[in-house]
């Protein structure tokens, strides 16, 4: 399970984010981007953040540490903006908490170069989760410390909306054309090979273990949390075979050159 801290301060709204995400700063003098419970995408949006952060944890990405974060309503009381101060109520309880990389910014395609294996793993790993939210208008990718990071998996395993169409969408293609490393001629044959194993049962069923309890009961179909963490291990195992003959790429659009910085010209 996730490590959980107590949010003592809210320190600002992140507007970039359509849930509107907030800096917070926990008990353990920690800085976390937290999302809420209380936003209007709900709590399987939080669910999706912690089985997709954890698996590209586990499979080697670089993507920022979680944490369940507990936040007493009164925080919000004090709140001049209205808007976060109704998020803050209605969010009393466990919430989500991704590590606050200071000095990061947002990736560029035009401004940092990403090798083809690198971004053969990545699209790789989003057509494995169905990410359908890492276009070139919104990467949702930053650079820390020279180094590409994943972050903000929200808008993952969109079947998990509907249950009943799961089994279905394992054998569904991935469209990544308007994928955000699309123009660095992924190599996705090559991730296939390097990643597709280490995806297993177990691996899976570690990362849904991570999603707390709170936002899986009730869930409509299912006995109880266990059952709902067997589904989604049992959906995302079912998409590993064969993934990279359905992933569909367009043209390449730029020239191989070294990782990292682009020079200036």
């Amino acid at each position: 399970m996730l490590t959980e801290v107590s949010a003592t301060r809210y320190v600002t709204p992140l507007r970039e984010g359509g849930s509107l995400p907030g800096l917070v700063e926990a008990d353990d003098l920690g800085l976390y981007v937290m999302k809420f419970t209380g936003a209007g995408q709900g709590r399987k949006t939080l669910v999706a953040e912690v089985v997709c952060g954890q698996l590209a944890r586990r499979l080697g990405f670089r993507a920022p540490g979680l944490v369940g974060i507990g936040l007493d309503p009164v925080i919000g009381l004090g709140e001049p903006d209205q808007e976060v101060q109704a998020l803050l109520k209605s969010s009393g309880g466990l919430n989500l908490g991704m590590e606050y990389l200071s000095g990061a910014i947002g990736f560029d395609p035009l401004a940092y170069a990403v090798p083809a294996d690198e971004a053969g793993r990545v699209v790789w790993f989003d057509a494995l989760i169905n990410n359908v939210d890492r276009s070139w208008r919104n990467p949702n990718m930053i650079v820390h410390g020279g180094e590409l990071w994943l972050i903000d998996h929200g808008a993952t395993m969109i079947w998990h909306h509907n249950w009943r169409g799961a089994e279905a969408s394992a054998a569904k293609p991935y469209d990544a054309t308007d994928h955000a490393l699309a123009p660095f001629g992924p190599d996705v044959k090559a991730a296939a090979a390097d990643l597709a194993p280490l995806v297993t049962e177990d691996l899976l069923m570690a990362c849904a273990a991570d999603v707390p309890d709170a936002w899986l009961v009730d869930e409509p179909g299912f006995d109880g949390p266990d059952d709902v963490r067997r589904a989604y291990a049992t959906t995302l195992l079912g998409r590993v075979t064969g993934l990279e003959q359905r992933i569909t790429l367009g043209p390449r659009t730029e020239p191989s050159e070294p990782a990292g910085w682009r020079e200036t010209r």
